[in-house]
């Protein structure tokens, strides 16, 4: 029985989105955005010097056809990217209205979001009143702190102090459907935290709302602060099922690693593993060489996303494709034959475009699958331009289990 492996590098975007004129950063259109090209070009210009230096490389990746999915997403060369791909490559774009990570994990599992998602207006108070309220009683707050769209190292920074004397939680928001609150690890504490998001995120997901994200903190006003790993997203609940409870139903094994949990709520998911993305990549390590037969792998790989893009830290973003890079190659020459391990990605967040939101992109699809003849490519060969969902229908198909929804395989 075969196994399959969907790894999501969060926010790995290559631009060409059809509808990208529909969605903004701030006042820009995301219309031009392209993580990827962006960030190979500042590369290539000698821009992104910082703990690495000359043009970008990604042999692995490339090797796979991402140089050649970029291409074919939005027809502009990249630097350093033209191998001739061993896998099959292609691009995809999304169809649910948003940029954010639920819209793209969600279509990826083959379920397109079938609402809008509510937004919080860039205004100071982002947050009705009566919300406000409600979140400072269930905190046992005399009131919230930050009530804005902000950066989350930017507010902790004007926050934190006032945060730790009143013990009012700080709550802010973004250009995505989010209710952030950051609270000191201790002198608030992580678990009244978590529990606090809890007790708030039913009356935001009525709101339509996809996420209440927990985001702890330590340190002191004198030394600065710094956010910890210990994040938690709490979800929408899917309203559909999609390719974990495809799998689950069927009697087979599905592993979540990373943030793949928390997006859907542990939905049709049987373990889970979690972590910083040098110790995710150890897990997808261990899932593959452990890994039951008929086994669905899913992780998502976020720190592209988080550590980089929204701190428009080219250098940054750069570094870590080349980490992931470095060991995804160690990775591939272990996976067995009969396995179909699909790299992708759920929107971008090109961190040489202006303000700190994700970027309306395509995204690339990259299959590796040793000893197969997949489709009508021996191996290799391009699968054109797809939609996200057709990825999870073609992972479904190839574990030999029913699915539902819009996508078309493209095994």
């Amino acid at each position: 029985m075969a196994r399959a492996f969907l790894v999501v590098m969060d926010s790995v975007g290559i631009g060409g989105a059809p509808d990208a004129d529909r969605f903004y950063n701030g006042d820009l259109p995301d219309l031009g955005a392209n993580t990827l090209a962006h960030i190979a070009q500042a590369c290539a210009e000698g821009r992104a010097e910082d703990g690495r230096s000359g043009p970008l490389y990604l042999p692995n990746l490339d090797r796979l056809g991402l140089g050649s999915a970029m291409r074919l997403a939005s027809a502009v060369p990249f630097p350093g990217l033209t191998a001739e791909p061993e896998g099959l490559w292609g691009c995809a774009a999304e169809v649910s209205p948003g940029k954010d990570t639920p819209s793209g994990h969600w279509e990826l599992a083959g379920l397109p979001v079938p609402w809008n998602w509510h937004f919080f207006p860039d205004e100071t108070p982002a947050f009705p009143a009566d919300l406000s309220a409600f979140v400072a009683e269930a905190a046992g707050a005399p009131g919230i702190l930050g009530d804005c769209h902000a950066s989350g190292t930017d507010i902790i920074a004007r926050h934190g102090d006032e945060h730790m004397r009143t013990g009012a939680p700080i709550c802010y928001t973004s250009a995505d459907s989010v209710f952030q609150i950051a609270a000191h690890e201790e002198s608030f504490g992580l678990n009244r935290l978590l529990d606090l998001c809890q007790a708030v995120a039913p009356r935001l997901h009525a709101m339509k709302v996809g996420r209440v994200i927990a985001r702890p903190f330590v340190g002191a006003p004198e030394s600065g602060f710094t956010r910890t790993t210990n994040r938690r997203d709490f979800a929408i609940t899917p309203p559909a099922k999609l390719l974990t409870n495809w799998v689950q139903d069927a009697g087979q094994k599905v592993h979540a690693i990373g943030k793949i949990g928390d997006i859907f709520t542990m939905s049709g998911i049987d373990t889970l593993k979690k972590g910083p993305d040098a110790d995710l990549m150890q897990h997808l390590a261990e899932a593959v060489e452990t890994a039951e037969e008929g086994s669905l792998t899913f992780a998502n790989f976020v720190e592209f996303d988080s550590l980089y893009g929204h701190r428009r830290d080219i250098s940054g973003y750069a570094r870590a494709l080349e980490w992931f890079d470095h060991e995804i190659g160690k990775i591939l020459p272990r996976l067995r034959d009969g396995d179909i391990l699909v790299l992708t990605a759920d929107h971008g967040n090109d961190p040489s475009w202006p303000g700190t939101d994700h970027t309306r992109e395509q995204v690339p699809v990259l299959v590796a699958a040793p000893g197969q003849t997949l489709g009508k490519a021996p191996g290799a060969g391009s699968l054109g331009a797809r939609a996200f969902a057709d990825v999870g229908v073609s992972i479904a198909q190839h574990l030999g289990v029913a699915s539902s929804g819009p996508g078309r395989s493209f095994l």
